[in-house]
């Protein structure tokens, strides 16, 4: 008996040790097969990763080389107000949107397809074995037009607006490293997002060399501040009743060692593009209230000269604005009361609550608020007048005509009309002709701006007018 029991025994122990074991592969397994999906998958959007696209790629280029007739293409995708909704709504939305769009990406393509996410907001599509170029064509264009529809971010109750720029990679350009083919339709990406985002851009081999001095230019913009070599240029606002010289706004220019004197739409895009326009916005604020505070001791003129500087987006989403502001004003001295921001009215439109907070804020501060090139977006004047606004800026497009055609004059006259019956002062930008000041005087209009009356100009020159100015001289023929 005793020895039929230890038979029993050794074979419960040899049971145990074969569960055991069974056990043992099963979690090695898991952990295996978990290891993949790591290494192969995106975490966030569950698509494959960077490694999986060249490895795809890769197979691709090689069977181009091998069939005459096999044809692929690669689509490099880049959302183009991202960083928008993720600093104002938070990381958690960007991350729900990009779900979303992963979703979106892969309704829009054939079972043999493949799309990846390689990191941020960026997304890579393989088409293989494709007829031509234009099925390429339409495949971007139905891309677009979906991402282009308004999205609901179901957890955070919240409708938001994006799109995609586009850079298209054919095999006929011929490749032999997977690597390459993306390099390359990333920078046909940056050509459509240069050229207005919401585009597609199929690329050509001088792009290359357009991006390396893109490159550079960005790589010289980040020392441009600490070598000194940032400008603010002051483009003259007179009162359209005298023609005087009655305020200033300040525009950013760049003194480039090899290209000279750049305007800022040379180099502000490529400023908010490679994130260094938050530096360069609190830079030229700062130096712009410091500048005019000390003309304002040297030109008692009265009521003082004001000063309009440009308020962007990308300080407006700051938490730290308001304190930041105030702490300019404290250190540079300038009296709040002749400083007025300005603000498009696409920006005020897309956040009423934040933007009621930020404006009501400064207006307290004594500081005004204007919107700038109004009549460029979707904002109405009826819209407007819930915000504490003080002023209006007229876009130069409604002033190019008028005086020449009726509609065009009509329509400024109700501009005008309508901004002053809810308080606003409106000032015309972009002022060229006698006969444009002519008429915009005649509507009523306030201010005037534009190269009638002077160009941006150094601070030199502004000096130069302060002085006729204390004389009673005009910019214009009153």
């Amino acid at each position: 008996m005793l020895s039929l029991g230890l038979a029993f025994l050794g074979q419960d122990n040899s049971a145990s040790r074969i569960a055991g074991s069974q056990t043992d592969i099963s979690e090695r397994k898991e952990a295996e097969a978990k290891l993949f999906r790591d290494a192969t998958t995106d975490a966030l959007t569950q698509l494959p990763n960077r490694a999986i696209i060249l490895e795809r790629l890769q197979k691709a280029i090689e069977q181009a080389s091998e069939k005459q007739n096999f044809l692929f293409a690669v689509l490099f995708l880049d959302l183009d107000r991202f960083k928008y909704i993720n600093d104002s709504l938070g990381h958690p939305a960007g991350d729900e949107l990009l779900i979303t769009v992963a979703g979106l990406l892969k309704s829009q393509l054939r079972g043999s397809d493949i799309v990846a996410r390689l990191g941020g907001d960026e997304f890579v599509i393989l088409l293989e074995n494709i007829r031509d170029a234009n099925y390429v064509v339409s495949v971007a264009e139905r891309i677009i037009e979906v991402l282009s529809r308004p999205v609901y971010l179901d957890k955070h109750n919240v409708l938001v607006s994006t799109n995609a720029s586009i850079g298209i990679v054919l095999s006929s350009t011929g490749y032999q490293e997977p690597e390459d083919v993306l390099r390359d339709a990333d920078i046909a990406m940056y050509g459509a997002k240069a050229s207005g985002k919401g585009i597609y851009q199929l690329f050509d081999p001088a792009m290359r060399e357009r991006i390396l001095r893109r490159v550079a230019l960005e790589s010289d913009l980040q020392q441009a501040l600490e070598k000194d070599q940032l400008l603010v240029y002051y483009q003259p606002l007179v009162a359209m009743p005298t023609g005087q010289l009655v305020g200033l706004e300040a525009l950013v220019q760049w003194m480039h060692p090899e290209h000279g004197l750049l305007l800022a739409n040379e180099f502000i895009p490529l400023a908010q593009e490679s994130g260094l326009i938050t530096p360069i916005d609190w830079w030229v604020f700062e130096e712009a209230c410091r500048q005019v505070h000390e003309w304002h001791l040297r030109f008692p003129i009265d009521p003082p000269i004001q000063l309009n500087v440009n308020l962007t987006s990308s300080l407006l989403v700051r938490p730290d604005l308001l304190s930041h502001i105030r702490a300019i004003i404290k250190n540079t001295g300038l009296d709040p009361h002749t400083l007025s921001l300005e603000v498009t009215e696409s920006i005020v439109s897309a956040n009423y609550e934040t933007m009621t907070r930020i404006i009501l804020a400064l207006r307290e501060m004594g500081i005004g608020v204007q919107i700038d090139n109004f009549g460029t977006g979707s904002a109405s004047l009826l819209n407007l007048k819930h915000f504490p606004l003080s002023g209006l800026k007229i876009d130069q497009a409604f002033i190019k005509k008028i005086g020449q055609e009726q509609n065009e004059t009509r329509l400024a006259r109700k501009v005008i009309d309508l901004a002053h019956e809810i308080g606003l002062r409106t000032t015309a930008e972009g002022v060229e002709t006698q006969q444009q000041y002519t008429q915009l005087k005649e509507l009523g209009c306030d201010l005037g701006q534009g190269f009638l009356f002077a160009p941006p100009v150094a601070p030199q020159a502004i000096i130069e007018l302060l002085e006729e100015r204390l004389k009673g001289s005009s910019l214009a023929q009153p």
